[in-house]
């Protein structure tokens, strides 16, 4: 929320005016009382203003600017003169009209005294005229400001480093550790898995240990949902070091906590094995199915695009089968290893 809004230069003008309308008053209010301390001031302000923007917005600019110099300095001497006329004549007819107790008629001294203090705002519209510049300078200098700072915040927008919103959760981490190990520990996997999505998925290879930490960081996140303990096996007969496509492995243990867990049962059982065989890796994903369906059945888009992908990066050179039997759902992919 916005506390405070910076006036424009139309604003600022008119606090400057108010200003000046306030110190004419209190400083006649003394000698003339309210009621004409009110109106000399509001009389003479609107004068001063006559004075100093006639000046800037038409005398100057028509004028000055255009090097026609000593037909400035007459039109200026005219039109202090008339204006010092007008304003005595005026504030003579309303001083005779209401306040003075014996009517006065306008002198020469006293239209001199007018024109000689218009002459001195006339001195000062040269700063009202630089102010205004400066302040219409420095309004724009802000709103380029302004839009750089927007368009790099924009462009920081579109591209927030990951590695903030990890460095956030790894913080989380150590404040949940000293109260809740559990929830610092779930909060550390969902970090990795975040992490994966961002570093190793892109990769054209990753490593068979990064595919499976995971594989074990989405199922202990996927099992908090879960009301009862599941009896999960995860075997792992093969190296280590061999390399494998990112999210290959991942539709079937998607697959299985989403259609193949029923989570008011006591008995969901998963078995997952990874085995390297003759050059080859196969996943092999077991599953119970839940007595009553408890989601909407599975669509196949998952396993369709794993096949997709699978023709692109294999052509033939693969096997993907699965199979409903009995109270289990098994399914089982072979893939060559490089």
């Amino acid at each position: 929320m916005r506390l405070f809004v910076k006036p424009s230069i139309g604003q600022l003008q008119w606090i400057v005016w108010v200003f000046v309308f306030l110190v004419l008053t209190l400083s006649l209010l003394p000698m003339d009382g309210f009621a004409q301390a009110f109106v000399y001031a509001l009389l003479y302000t609107t004068f001063y203003a006559a004075i100093i923007y006639g000046n800037i917005y038409w005398l100057y600019p028509s004028l000055y600017k255009k090097g026609r110099v000593i037909i400035y300095i007459i039109a200026v001497l005219v039109f202090l003169v008339v204006i010092g006329i007008v304003k005595s004549y005026i504030t003579l007819n309303i001083y005779n009209l209401f306040f003075a107790k014996h009517p006065e008629t306008m002198s020469v001294k006293a239209v001199a005294g007018m024109v000689i203090g218009g002459f001195m705002v006339f001195l000062l519209s040269f700063v009202f005229r630089i102010a205004i510049e400066y302040f219409k300078l420095k309004q724009h200098t802000d709103e380029m400001i302004a839009r750089k700072t927007q368009a790099e915040l924009d462009l920081l927008k579109s591209q927030v480093q990951p590695h903030f919103l990890f460095n956030t959760l790894n913080n989380i981490y150590y404040e949940a550790y000293l109260e809740a190990p559990r929830t610092a520990s779930l909060i550390e996997r969902l970090s990795d898995i975040m992490r994966y999505f961002v570093d190793e998925s892109p990769k054209q290879l990753v490593s068979l240990t990064t595919e499976i930490q995971f594989l074990e960081n989405y199922i202990a996140l996927e099992k908090i949902r879960i009301r009862y303990d599941i009896d999960l096996d995860f075997i792992k007969d093969c190296e280590a070091t061999i390399s494998i496509p990112p999210m290959l492995l991942m539709t079937f243990v998607e697959n299985i906590f989403k259609h193949g867990i029923d989570k008011s049962s006591t008995n969901n059982k998963i078995s997952i094995r990874l085995i390297q065989n003759n050059g080859r890796l196969s996943f092999i994903t077991e599953n119970t199915v839940p007595a009553r369906q408890v989601k909407a059945p599975s669509t196949g888009f998952g396993l369709v695009n794993l096949r997709k992908r699978l023709v692109l990066l294999y052509a033939d050179d693969f096997e993907l089968n699965v199979n409903h039997e009995n109270d289990s759902f098994i399914a089982c992919l072979t893939i060559p290893l490089a």
